[in-house]
């Protein structure tokens, strides 16, 4: 048996929701220290989305536009969360929704 082969074709919501409950889960166990504190959280993210997605979003993105892309989907988040909302998801549709119209445009 040899490696897994890596997905192939643009990523989704759910897929990308999935990869970023990841990211959570191994950025939290990182800063355990500090409770998963890190108020660089999007940069560290970044680097770990990077590294998973390749070119799965289009061109590679770099870090600073998967950092331009969180900070957006978690201000976007915070505006209109609501009790029980899914982040990861949220967080997903919101980062799809603007590499999209970063590319088209």
């Amino acid at each position: 048996m040899g490696a897994p082969s890596e997905p192939e074709g643009p990523v989704g919501v759910g897929e990308l929701a999935e990869l970023l409950r990841e990211t959570a889960h191994r950025h939290h166990a990182a800063y355990s220290a500090s409770d998963g504190v890190d108020p660089e959280w999007a940069m560290w993210y970044a680097r770990y989305l990077q590294a998973r997605l390749g070119s799965r979003l289009g061109e590679i993105p770099t870090r600073a536009d998967l950092v331009y892309l969180l900070v957006g989907a978690d201000r976007a988040f915070q505006e209109r969360a609501t009790n029980g909302a899914d982040w990861p998801e949220a967080y997903a549709a919101a980062i799809l929704k603007s590499h999209l119209a970063t590319e088209a445009g």
